[in-house]
Order: C-alpha cells, then sequence, then structure tokens
C-alpha cells in the first residue's frame, strides 16, 4: 500500500471517502510541518517576475506616453499597494489550507464546476508561455547571430513561420524549461533563488552604465509631457493595468504559497518583492528611458534595444544570457505551473505534475505562439477577453472565502463525491457562483474590447472582480453550514 493510499484509508476511517477522481499526491494539501518557502523564496518570485522584458516593454511605453519620471514612480507606488493586498489576501488562502488553485476553486465553484476556473486559467498559461518562450528564444538568436555571423543564413528561411535558427533557439529554451518542472517545485525554487540575484544585478548594471553614459544626466519626460488630468488618468490607468498583468497571478498565488513557512515570510516576502521591488524597477525604467531619450531622443521599446548596443561582445553576451533566465523564470512561475496543475485536475487518473507538464510545454509549441505574438487581433480579442475573465473569477473566490467562510474551509471534504458533502451543492456545481460569475465577466469582456468602452478598458479586471465580489454576496447560501476542519489527514510533503 502507497502513502498516498495509506492516508486515504486514514482519511476513510474517520467518515471522509476521498475520490481518486479529485484526490491525488499533485492535488493533496501539504502537510504544515516541513514547508520550505520562505520569506526569500517568496521574493524571489516577484524579483523575477517584476523584472520581465515584457513588464519593461510596458513600463517604457508610459514614458513614451507622455508621462513624466515621477508620473511612473506615482503609478507604480499605487499599484504596488494594490497588489501587496491582494496577493497576500490570495497567498494567505493558500498557507492556510495547503491546496493548489485548482482545488481552492471547489471551496465557491464546486467539486466539478472548478474545472471552470483552472481550464481558463490554464489556457492563458499556455498560451503565454509558449510567447514568452518564443521572446526568449528571439534573444537567444539575436546573442548567436551577433557571436557567430555565419549562423545568420539560418535565419532567413521559414518553417511554420519559424526560421531554422528560430526553430533551434526555441526548441533548446522549450526542453530546458521542461528539465525543470521535471524535477518539481523545489527545483523551481532553486532556479528562482538563482534567477533573482542575477536579474537585479544586471539590470542595475544596465541602468549604472546608462546613466555614465548619459554625463549622469537623465531626461524626466519627453518633449511634450502629459500634464493635468490626462497625466492623472494616465498614472491611474497604468496602475490599473499593472495589476491586471498580474491578474493571472493574484488568482494562484496559492500554488507557491501552500508550501509557505507561516503567513509571516508571505507578508515580509511581498513587502520586499512587491513595494519595494517595484519601486526599484521603477527607478530602472526611469533611469534607462530618460537615459536614452538624453543621449539621443529616441524613446527605446524594451531593454533589449539597449543591449544590443553593448559594444563589449562578453558583456552583450552576460547581458542577453540574463535577460534569457530571466525570462524562462518569468515563464516557469507565471504561465507553467498554473496549467500543469489544471490539466492533473482536468485529467487526475492519467496525469502527474512531471507528465502534466510536458503536455503542457507540447501544447505551448503546437500553437505556433509566434504567429499568435504576430497576430494583434488573437492576442487582444482571444488572450485578452480569456484574460477579463480572471477578474470576476477572483472576485467570486474571494468573496467566498473571506466574506461568506470567514477563512474557514472543510480541507478534506474538497476531496470528496459524497452528494452531502459541503461542496458537492448540485450535482457538483454551485449554481449561486455560476450565477455570479456569467454577468460580471459579460461585463468585465465587453468593457475589455468594445472600443467603445476605451477609456475603461484598463479597469476591465477590477470591473469584473468587484462585480462578481458583490453578486456572489448577494446571492450566495448563507444558511449551509461553514466547517473548520484542516487537511493533515490527508495531507503529502511539501515541496
Amino acid at each position: 500500500m502507497t502513502a498516498l493510499e495509506d492516508r486515504r484509508s486514514s482519511a476513510e476511517a474517520d467518515g471522509t471517502a476521498t475520490s481518486s477522481g479529485l484526490y491525488t499526491y499533485d492535488l493533496a494539501p501539504t502537510k504544515r510541518e516541513g514547508r520550505r518557502w520562505g520569506a526569500y523564496n517568496v521574493f524571489t518570485l516577484w524579483a523575477n517576475d517584476v523584472h520581465s522584458l515584457g513588464n519593461y516593454a510596458f513600463a517604457i511605453g508610459l514614458f513614451a506616453l507622455g508621462l513624466n519620471v515621477w508620473g511612473i514612480l506615482a503609478a507604480f507606488a499605487l499599484a504596488s499597494v494594490l497588489l501587496f493586498l491582494l496577493l497576500t489576501l490570495s497567498g494567505f488562502m493558500g498557507h492556510k489550507t495547503g491546496v493548489p488553485f485548482p482545488v481552492m476553486s471547489r471551496i465557491a465553484f464546486g467539486i466539478k464546476g472548478a474545472k471552470i476556473p483552472a481550464a481558463v486559467r490554464g489556457i492563458v498559461a499556455i498560451a503565454w508561455f509558449g510567447i514568452q518562450t518564443y521572446l526568449a528564444s528571439a534573444v537567444l538568436s539575436t546573442l548567436l547571430v551577433a557571436m557567430f555571423p555565419d549562423l545568420a543564413r539560418l535565419d532567413t528561411d521559414s518553417l511554420l513561420g519559424q526560421s531554422t535558427l528560430g526553430w533551434i533557439t526555441f526548441l533548446v529554451l522549450w526542453a530546458v524549461q521542461v528539465v525543470i518542472v521535471s524535477y518539481g517545485m523545489q527545483m523551481i525554487r532553486r532556479y528562482m533563488a538563482f534567477a533573482a540575484p542575477t536579474t537585479l544585478l544586471t539590470m542595475c548594471a544596465l541602468a549604472v552604465w546608462m546613466f555614465v553614459r548619459a554625463d549622469g544626466s537623465i531626461s524626466l519626460s519627453v518633449d511634450d509631457p502629459l500634464t493635468g488630468g490626462a497625466m492623472w488618468l494616465q498614472i491611474l490607468q497604468a496602475a490599473a493595468l499593472w495589476v491586471v498583468i498580474y491578474g493571472t497571478f493574484v488568482l494562484n498565488f496559492c500554488d507557491f504559497t501552500r508550501s509557505a513557512r507561516s503567513r509571516g515570510s508571505i507578508v515580509r516576502g511581498n513587502v520586499i518583492g512587491i513595494p519595494v521591488n517595484m519601486l526599484f524597477f521603477a527607478v530602472i525604467v526611469a533611469v534607462l528611458s530618460g537615459a536614452q531619450f538624453s543621449l539621443d531622443g529616441r524613446v527605446i521599446t524594451s531593454p533589449t534595444d539597449i543591449v544590443r548596443s553593448v559594444p563589449n561582445m562578453f558583456l552583450l553576451a552576460v547581458a542577453s544570457l540574463a535577460l534569457i533566465a530571466l525570462t524562462v523564470a518569468v515563464n516557469l512561475l507565471a504561465n507553467f505551473v498554473a496549467p500543469i496543475y489544471a490539466l492533473v485536475d482536468l485529467f487526475p487518473r492519467r496525469l502527474d505534475f512531471r507528465s502534466a507538464g510536458l503536455v503542457s510545454a507540447v501544447l505551448g509549441l503546437v500553437i505556433t505562439p509566434w504567429n499568435l505574438y504576430n497576430s494583434p487581433v488573437v492576442v487582444n480579442y482571444f488572450l485578452g477577453g480569456l484574460g477579463a475573465l480572471l477578474g470576476p473569477l477572483f472576485g467570486v473566490i474571494m468573496a467566498d472565502y473571506w466574506l461568506l467562510r470567514k477563512s474557514r474551509v472543510n480541507v478534506p471534504a474538497l476531496y470528496t463525491e459524497d452528494a452531502g458533502a459541503e461542496y458537492h451543492y448540485r450535482r457538483g456545481y454551485n449554481p449561486r457562483a455560476v450565477a455570479a460569475f456569467v454577468p460580471s465577466a459579460a461585463i468585465a469582456v465587453v468593457v475589455a474590447l468594445v472600443p467603445f468602452f476605451h477609456a475603461a478598458a484598463g479597469f476591465s479586471w477590477f470591473i469584473g472582480a468587484i462585480l462578481g465580489a458583490a453578486l456572489y454576496a448577494v446571492v450566495a447560501d448563507r444558511a449551509a453550514p461553514v466547517r473548520d476542519v484542516d487537511g493533515e489527514a490527508i495531507a503529502v510533503a511539501a515541496e
């Protein structure tokens, strides 16, 4: 008899019959004793994820849109406060229950209905996994051509929209990520610990180099900056959009905090990783964009524009490899773990963490992500529409956990198909949660995609989250009994 079967038998002896369709090693709660994620590990999540190439492109774009340096700092200060609050609330859920996001969703949506939010989160993540891998492979291709000019001939043909060199670099980075994930969350934690200081040192060094190149003088704004009401509207929109970027991570932060040692480690890691680290990020953005504009009046679109101008080949290689390591780290965090748990939840009898990771990676390859990325219609409407669904999901789940249950959860009941169990609802679905989600999701998608609501599009995540939470608070069944039972009897060792 395996250890997992021992725990299942123990739970059945206590009156809780776990189902093999709901309870597997990867979906089981983690034991409190032996959890290894401390404040530094939580910090490394943000040290890697905040400093991604996509985030730099977004932040530098604010400078191009007319926000001055102080406006950029104000936008990120506001966003960091909002994110700290949202992520701390979400993180506490993971620490309390020890369960991953697909299981956490069962509390509000039911043991079967939870597959809806898990699938939405997984689809978005798989698409962005492929896109981020493609962006990293483009940096690697550029570096290889700079080091070995003869390789340029491999970058002129096309197969399914990608050159031979592009295929080689993409598959290499794709395979690296598959290998890392195959060793589980413990290896991901170790990679984060390595990549975080590398990323911070590289970006800091790049900012110092640009500051010296500009003779210690940076432009605080473009020639015609925004002022007055237009400036403050842009600040609010930038802060809201920054939160939207993390809408995926806010939703499934419990995938990581289920291994956190304590609430204190989550709070300390979030404080340093979000407000402190994000303002540090904003300062680097201000130096990079302001120094480049001071040098030649040009607004860059990404740190890769600066990296390509590094005159020393060795330093160019170091900077490029650091950016690649960073992009891989971001991908593992935001776009690989979520679909793994979603797939394990969808096919618990066939997939485990390792095999689900391989399936996720294959899906991220077969969608030819470079074609997705180069199609604004697909990115804006398909991924943008799916992204708008994340706010209402978050609102419903948060309202159920914090407002309705006041953080009381019967963890063993999340793994049983007993018709009388707490989270069975109606045939495994909670119609009240669905009734709150559907209209709030429809409104969020309309606001995000319909041109008429362009001015409010940046706030679609908040609109959906607030509506979802409010509707659920109104329609939720407050008469149902709420029990607080930990999952230690069926828990497995934390990685």
